[in-house]
């Protein structure tokens, strides 16, 4: 593995496919956040708000990007996120998490972070600035 101070310019880190969206994802999630709005976990109040069938919450999906940094957290921490959520994730879609070196000033790597579907539709963008 290559540290982060390491990388350059274009350089990415080891893309991480997520298991499928399971339903059981969704309710675990809404336990630990608290966000129990039944369009995350219940198909008839999703299709009720014009859904085809229950979403992640954004904020899980969100909080899978930071699994491209765990195996680095003895070099550094996050010190900023900044996200746009671009399309919704469904029951069983196949998210893929990536990270991508677009600065480096000083002590801090800045990153481009995608989550893609399986359809290769992105459905999460943003940026991660990494403090070694």
């Amino acid at each position: 593995m290559n540290r982060i101070a390491n990388l350059q310019i274009g350089d990415s880190l080891t893309e991480i496919p997520l298991k499928p969206v399971t339903r059981l994802d969704l309710i675990k999630y809404a336990g630990a956040s608290g966000d129990f709005n039944p369009i995350h976990t219940i198909d008839a109040e999703a299709e009720k708000a014009g859904l085809p069938g229950i979403i992640a919450h954004g904020m899980w999906t969100m909080g899978n990007l930071s699994k491209l940094f765990t195996p680095y957290l003895e070099e550094g921490f996050i010190q900023d996120y900044a996200i746009r959520f671009k399309g919704m994730v469904f029951l069983e879609d196949v998210i893929t998490l990536t990270a991508t070196v677009i600065e480096k000033q000083g002590g801090q790597v800045k990153f481009n972070v995608t989550a893609v579907n399986q359809h290769q539709k992105n459905v999460l963008q943003g940026d991660i600035l990494f403090s070694i």
